[in-house]
């Protein structure tokens, strides 16, 4: 069996899934693919079942390569399509499954769920997709025994019984009208009384432009102090009183942390006890712990964040993706990732700026934050700004200076570069790493932070609540 180059798609999607098949579309149109459009041309309800037949038919007999259907979820419109002799559909979630589809079953088929799937990462699976080719000889004998099946039931290219029966003469080449008898063969088996599923509308934004942040315009932190705006969404506003001391509420802004190789359960529940107690905004924690964590702060207002590519950050960036959505079913709200320091260094930007955003969409997708750690300590000014650029550029939620597993932690220099260059587009920056007191948590507030990571936090606190305020 050869592969195919492919040419030609055709499109489909379902009510819910509409305006992500209209970016796809014109996305692949602008690549000079051939795009046949299956429907349907609004948002008004329809059922799945009939847009997908179309499109797997049109792969099916050979009048395109490879087809595109996009619905809710992914999950129904792949069901339909690998009933059609021929079509091997696949659900594809990230960037590794579209290659794996491709190069590991020859898949000729996409399907994405428009509620679960970003539009750039949309773009990024449906190139991949369409891009890689299965060579391997022992991936495509077991392509041909996938294609063996299909003898056990009627291929699409066989007369249709009843009235809408297809004539044999021109089973060789296969009409549109053919096409939309098999369809409404479909659709006749979808009972007249089940209202269409609705599917909640997801807004696209096709734009570089939308920054999704944690700042609200309306909001902003409350502070005793000339300590400048934190960005915290869950802080409420007052304006400065002209204290001269750090006031004992520093706590919402520290995420207590515990990122040691050999912490044990006991220690993350005890952690975990201890953000519960102090109010703390967050527990940082491996991503091992994090269903154990998420578990222990059911019912409370501190959340639970964990840490992708950590320490090194030398991982490629579609499992650093991976990585954040499994975090992210597990229970993270918030995601610090390591960028690829070395391709930094290496001048790779393209790289880099793939690397953060493979996570800042999959936070996105699953309604969480994202952090992008720098590693301050290992970079030159120009890097650190090119690195906090391209969190800009990525829509990053914060900038973060250092894993705590570097030469040294933060700096209150470092923290205060860092702020001039992302502070404008409303992105955070997390100190972490050598804050031990106070003294040090109030430097890097003063600095531009808006969060500490730090594993002294009750310790900062103590020494917070200690501090009187004078009017």
């Amino acid at each position: 069996m050869a592969t195919q180059k492919i040419n030609k798609i055709a499109i489909g999607s379902d009510h819910g899934g509409f305006l992500l098949k209209e970016i796809l579309k014109k996305f692949l149109e602008d690549k000079g693919y051939q795009i046949t459009d299956c429907g349907p041309d609004n948002t008004d309800p329809v059922n799945y079942p009939e847009f997908a037949a179309k499109v797997a038919a049109m792969v099916s007999n050979g009048k395109t390569e490879a087809g595109i259907m996009v619905d809710g979820a992914g999950i129904g419109s792949s069901m339909v399509a690998n009933k059609i002799d021929g079509v091997r559909a696949a659900l594809c979630y990230d960037v590794t499954t579209a290659v794996n589809a491709r190069e590991h079953n020859n898949a000729n088929l996409l399907t994405l769920g428009a509620g679960l799937t970003g539009a750039e990462l949309a773009k990024q699976i449906t190139e991949t997709f369409m891009t890689h080719e299965c060579t391997v000889d022992r991936h495509l004998k077991r392509v041909a025994m996938i294609d063996a099946l299909d003898k056990n039931r009627t291929p699409i290219n066989q007369p249709v019984s009843g009235a809408n029966a297809v004539e044999e003469d021109n089973l060789a080449d296969i009409t549109e009208k053919d096409i939309d008898q098999i369809a409404e063969k479909v659709r006749s088996m979808i009972s007249s009384e089940n209202k269409p599923l609705e599917i909640k509308q997801v807004e696209i934004a096709e734009t570089d432009m939308i920054c999704k942040c944690g700042v609200h315009v309306e909001r902003q932190p409350e502070t005793l102090r000339k300590f400048i705006e934190f960005g915290v969404e869950r802080l409420g506003y007052n304006n400065a009183t002209g204290a001269d001391c750090v006031p004992g509420d520093i706590a919402a802004c520290i995420d207590h942390t515990l990122l040691k190789p050999d912490a044990t359960a006991d220690d993350i529940k005890k952690l975990c006890a201890e953000a519960k107690e102090y109010k703390f905004a967050a527990v940082c924690i491996s991503p091992s712990y994090v269903a154990l964590a998420a578990q222990e702060l059911r019912g409370t207002d501190v959340i639970v964040c964990t840490v992708v590519g950590f320490p090194s950050g030398a991982h490629v960036p579609e499992i650093k993706g991976m990585e954040t959505r499994r975090a992210i079913r597990d229970g993270a709200k918030e995601i610090d990732m390591v960028i690829d320091i070395g391709a930094l260094k290496s001048g790779n930007d393209d790289l880099v700026y793939r690397d953060i955003r493979t996570v800042c969409e999959a936070c996105e997708d699953g309604g969480a934050h994202s952090k992008v750690i720098i590693e301050a300590a290992l970079l030159t000014d120009d890097e650190k700004v090119r690195a906090c650029q391209l969190s800009k550029r990525a829509r990053a939620d914060f900038v973060k200076t250092s894993t705590g597993f570097g030469p040294h932690g933060a700096t209150a220099a470092d923290v205060e570069l860092m702020s001039s260059i992302v502070q404008s587009s409303g992105i955070g920056v997390k100190a972490a790493g050598g804050i031990r007191s106070l003294e040090d948590a109030t430097a890097m507030i003063s600095a531009g932070a808006t969060r500490i990571g730090a594993s002294a936090g009750i310790k900062i606190l103590k020494a917070a609540s200690r501090v009187t305020v004078s009017s």
